[in-house]
């Protein structure tokens, strides 16, 4: 609620303060729906990740049949053979984690990878929105995709198109 209101103060602000500024919106979800690129790096994403996914997981069922081996032999073991198997077990438990922290964790490879794949798109998106700006004289434009402070705009005031027509696509 405080952040529609403030949106709405913003906007009220600028309207009186700015009577000669213009302003647009886009719709970037719109716009990544069209670009085929984005659609095959999305895809190229979800394979990699179903990839690295099943080296973790194959990780830890490994870890869970020794610990269910350790299990059923834990009577027959000298206490030595046992400190031995928990911690053959735990280091397997361990890379496990490991490998699930390098390729899912924040500056994992799945990021470095989205980074790689969607960067570009990204940056020719934004040059073509710059472009229409600077030819079209708007002073702001808006992502209505993101933005919920939105409650109503004007079909007209939505340059998506416009982008996607500067980026070769209809």
């Amino acid at each position: 609620m405080k952040r529609l209101f403030f949106t709405l103060a913003m906007m009220l602000t600028l309207a009186t303060s700015a009577n000669a500024q213009k302003f647009a919106l886009v719709d970037m979800e719109y716009i990544l729906r069209h670009i085929p690129a984005y659609e095959r790096a999305g895809e190229q994403l979800n394979q990699v990740s179903r990839k690295w996914q099943a080296e973790v997981d194959a990780l830890q069922q490994e870890a869970q049949t020794m610990y269910k081996k350790y299990q059923s032999e834990a009577v027959f073991l000298s206490d030595e053979q046992k400190v031995k198997s928990e911690e053959a077990i735990i280091a397997k438990e361990k890379e496990a984690s490991d490998l699930k922290k390098k390729y899912f964790g924040p500056e994992g490879e799945l990021f470095k990878k989205r980074e790689s794949l969607m960067a570009p798109i990204q940056d020719e998106i934004y040059n073509a929105i710059k472009d229409i700006c600077e030819l079209k004289g708007y002073s702001l434009i808006l992502d209505r995709a993101s933005d919920a402070g939105i409650i109503f705009a004007s079909p007209k005031a939505d340059i998506s198109n416009d982008v996607l027509a500067k980026l070769g696509y209809n």
